[in-house]
């Protein structure tokens, strides 16, 4: 790849893990779309699942004792069963189709947000764990962006907006070593170029998490959710151009 590309990849890095940092959640959501626009889809989705799972083990870590563990426990089993899902339809469906889903996902809870910003969640039963389960882990597993379905069960959960960062990164760790085993079996783990990826991207999404992290109590939920959206809405349009062209 040319040198223009490597700073656009490093670019697209540090912004999709100052959001993590803020919000506990979007790095795969911004940072999949856009990579895609450069490198193979089946290549973004086994990285981002690497660095997003170190992610989620720094940030659950700092904040282990805020975890709501009820919630992962609803989430978690459905979830288990998304992942083997998404796992198969990942290295069986054409590189097209993929893209325009990838798009749709993307910009469809863009969208949600910047209608719903600024109004508080109304709770829901614990049953929708389900749906939203079998949803994130399908989704996470073929584009690595499956906190659209988690995000919008656990904000109508869960007031507390450092509550809600810990037990997204809890959730996103606990499925992540589930995803890593599907993806190790299925062989898309095994790529040398995949492991020296890893490692180059892991230090800008460090310096990224710890940045997001000192900005997340200057933020308001709205302010942050809005800047998500734009950015989603941007990144999923981006998709579609590359899909049919």
């Amino acid at each position: 790849m040319p040198p223009a590309d490597y700073a656009y990849i490093g670019a697209v890095l540090l912004g999709a893990y100052f959001i993590r940092g803020i919000s506990g959640f979007g790095s795969g959501l911004v940072a999949v779309p856009l990579l895609a626009l450069k490198l193979p889809l089946t290549f973004v989705v086994p990285l981002i699942l690497l660095t997003d799972f170190t992610a989620s083990l720094v940030l659950g870590g700092l904040n282990l004792k805020q975890v709501d563990w009820r919630e992962i426990r609803r989430l978690l089993p459905p979830g288990l069963i998304g992942v083997a899902t998404g796992t198969v339809l990942l290295v069986s469906l054409p590189k097209t189709p993929m893209l325009i889903g990838l798009g749709t996902i993307v910009i469809l809870f863009a969208l949600r947000n910047l209608v719903f910003a600024g109004r508080e969640p109304k709770p829901i039963p614990t049953w929708w764990a389900w749906p939203a389960g079998l949803a994130g882990g399908t989704v996470g597993a073929m584009f690595g962006t499956g906190g659209p379905p988690y995000v919008i069960y656990l904000s109508h959960r869960l007031a507390d907006k450092g509550l809600l960062r810990a037990t997204f990164s809890g959730l996103f760790f606990m499925e992540g070593l589930a995803r890593i085993s599907s993806f190790t079996i299925s062989g898309l783990m095994l790529d040398l170029n995949l492991a020296w990826a890893y490692l180059a991207a892991m230090p800008v999404a460090l310096v990224a998490l710890w940045l997001g992290s000192h900005a997340h109590s200057r933020l308001s939920n709205t302010q942050m959710m809005r800047a998500i959206s734009l950015i989603l809405l941007g990144s999923g349009l981006s998709l579609y151009f590359k899909a049919l062209h």
